[in-house]
């Protein structure tokens, strides 16, 4: 299996990332790298079991679902169903934490996933920069850090 972790401190409290990240349709509003999202049956998107459909800016369409969400605990895990990824039993976390020395949150993503091995490198480092770091990175723009 593949990991990747990545992890970043965002200079806001963790109830204003958490209100902004919890929505599992609401990628299009935070991430650059996310054109549009529906939650296909038009169910709720806090529902664990629903699948979000969405597109990338470049046009590809991935499909996943909320494999887990936790307001009190604050993460959300998801599977990848159709990606044009070449990975399977993709896994992921995107979590957050209340740092006590301030009004910032420890903000962790991880995933694990099943790929051949030549694909691994390319993959690790492609989801870690452009999908967690990126989406970290934007989340740390928003809240002015």
């Amino acid at each position: 299996m593949a990991r990747v972790f990545v992890s970043s401190v965002i200079n806001a409290s963790t109830n204003r990332v958490w209100e902004r990240i919890r929505d599992f349709n609401g990628l299009p509003k935070w991430h650059p790298r996310i054109r549009d999202s529906r939650i296909e049956d038009a169910l709720p998107s806090d529902k664990v079991g629903c699948i979000r459909n969405f597109n990338l800016q470049n046009g590809d369409n991935l499909r996943e679902q909320l494999l887990g969400l936790s307001d009190y605990d604050m993460f959300c895990t998801y599977g990848i169903l159709e990606s044009p990824m070449p990975l399977t039993e993709y896994i992921a976390t995107l979590r957050i934490t209340p740092i006590t020395d301030g009004e910032r949150t420890f903000a962790e993503w991880s995933a694990e996933f099943s790929c051949a091995p030549e694909d691994e490198t390319d993959l690790v480092s492609g989801i870690g920069t452009n999908v967690f770091q990126g989406g970290f990175d934007a989340l740390k723009r928003h809240f002015g850090g």
